[in-house]
């Protein structure tokens, strides 16, 4: 599986965790080229402080678009050490 945006290649899995509907990557399948870390926060009841990362593209960044647990509840502990996307990136 691949997450893309805007014709860029973020990250590359065939060992992706699936949870709520999102396709939780391996943090290290993650093309460093093309993420950034954002100070952004937002916290799930369930699983935890989730923390985030610009996604960039050349000159083109979409804010906050990928989001990890580093320390995840333990409802959620498969999803520690994984990366997921949004706002546009497409994974298939």
């Amino acid at each position: 599986m691949e997450a893309r945006w805007n014709g860029a290649v973020i990250a590359s899995s065939d060992d992706i965790v699936k949870l709520e509907g999102n396709a939780y990557f391996p943090a290290a399948s993650l093309n460093p080229a093309h993420v950034r870390p954002s100070s952004h926060r937002s916290v799930c009841g369930w699983k935890g402080e989730a923390h985030y990362y610009d996604v960039v593209v050349g000159d083109q960044v979409n804010a906050n678009a990928a989001w990890f647990y580093p320390e995840p509840k333990a409802a959620a502990a498969e999803i520690k050490g994984r990366v997921a996307f949004w706002k546009g990136v497409q994974t298939a």
